[in-house]
């Protein structure tokens, strides 16, 4: 906000400063002008068109003051100096475009430049008083008004340096606020899609399944078929509704609507219940002391075990799973397991290594980055005790106290 203003205030001068030396020079020759229209004392000699035009030359360099400053200043004291000396014609209130051209200099050179212009415009003042009136009078005003215009200049340079430093700052400030809200938008995506992931890979994993079982459930056992079709209708109702979930957030509305909250350890069984109607044996522990656990931890471990049987159902043709939970002093583990083929190629890991290694399935990498997410580590590889896959992760679900 403060850089637009500051940009509202100087774009006529940044945009149009030879329209801006144009009226200025336009304005001071109207200035010096007067005295050549107003009616003059009695005894006066009369106006010449000679002294007029002495006047105007003195006045046009100040169109390319922006550009050559001391050169400017140099000329308009030069032709001010002729016109003392050898044109009788009436003088001036102040000498105007003389002011303008060491306001200019003060503004824009150097401080060597401005030390040299500013000695020799003091012996000029001297000399051109001392060719006048030779009063102390005269020296000590122009003197003061020269000050004043360096004073101004300097102001002016000031003022102009501590606007762009603003602009500066607000143009850093405006990038990295784009950066930071680009980043969090691309963690928002990342997270919106390993959500997405786990969901729908895990429900139509499941469907598969048993619509691979059905067939031959309808041959053998007719009442598993029955159980293996409500299963795939409750897999996909329960899909939909989290989706609907995650994009009623994305959606903008008017309104605050009421939202579902997001499953935890205490879905796990209705989610093991569904990994087993047609599916393998899955056994489930949970030791320690169970307490209550953060929302967002709640989920990822919910996440975590849905992404991990998903594997199983999808690459380990695994007869048997394990998933144990262990509340930890201030951290829960997360273990499973399962007798399957390994991991071989189709399993989707690295043979054993940090879940978000190189290698691994997208599943498995938003394991690791869910783990990540809470202080924790995840470890996805071959079991140690016999074959299968392990994947195994550790959440911290207090900090601890600064100064503990």
């Amino acid at each position: 906000m403060i850089a637009g203003a500051a940009r509202r205030v100087r774009l006529p001068v940044a945009a149009r400063p030879w329209a801006v030396d144009l009226g200025l020079t336009v304005l001071v020759q109207l200035a010096v002008t007067m005295p050549f229209v107003l009616p003059r004392e009695p005894g006066l000699p009369p106006v010449t068109w000679t002294a007029y035009a002495f006047t105007t030359l003195g006045v046009l360099p100040l169109v390319w003051r922006r550009r050559r400053p001391v050169l400017v200043l140099v000329v308009i004291l030069l032709v001010g100096g002729v016109y003392r000396v050898a044109v009788d014609g009436p003088g001036q209130p102040l000498p105007y475009a003389g002011l303008m051209a060491f306001y200019t200099v003060a503004l824009q050179c150097p401080g060597r430049v401005r030390a040299w212009v500013g000695a020799g415009s003091v012996g000029t003042v001297a000399a051109s008083v001392g060719l006048s009136t030779g009063t102390a009078r005269e020296l000590s005003f122009t003197l003061f008004c020269a000050g004043a215009a360096y004073a101004l200049g300097r102001l002016q340079y000031t003022r102009q340096a501590y606007t762009a430093a603003v602009e500066g700052r607000a143009a850093q400030l405006e990038r990295a606020n784009r950066i930071e809200a680009e980043q969090a938008a691309a963690r928002e995506r990342a997270r919106i899609a390993r959500e997405m992931h786990d969901v729908l890979s895990h429900a139509v994993s499941i469907m598969i399944v048993q619509a691979e079982a059905g067939p031959v459930a309808v041959r053998r056992a007719p009442e598993r078929a029955e159980a293996a079709f409500e299963a795939i209708s409750e897999t996909g109702r329960e899909a939909m509704a989290q989706l609907r979930t995650m994009l009623g957030v994305l959606r903008e509305t008017d309104g605050p609507e009421p939202r579902e909250p997001q499953p935890g350890v205490a879905a796990l069984p209705a989610l093991l219940e569904r990994v087993r109607r047609g599916g393998p044996e899955v056994v489930y522990e949970e030791s320690g002391g169970a307490a209550g656990l953060p929302a967002a931890v709640d989920t990822a471990v919910y996440r975590i075990v849905q992404e991990a049987l998903t594997n199983v159902l999808k690459h380990a043709r695994a007869r048997r799973v394990s998933v144990r939970l262990h509340h930890g002093d201030g951290e829960l583990s997360v273990t499973v397991t399962d007798d399957g083929r390994g991991p071989g190629r189709g399993h989707g890991d690295d043979g054993g290594a940090g879940c978000g290694a190189a290698g691994g399935g997208h599943g498995l990498i938003g394991i690791g980055e869910r783990a990540a997410a809470h202080g924790g580590t995840a470890w996805c590889g071959p079991r140690r005790d016999g074959p299968g896959f392990e994947v195994r992760a550790v959440l911290v679900t207090s900090r601890p106290e600064v100064g503990s």
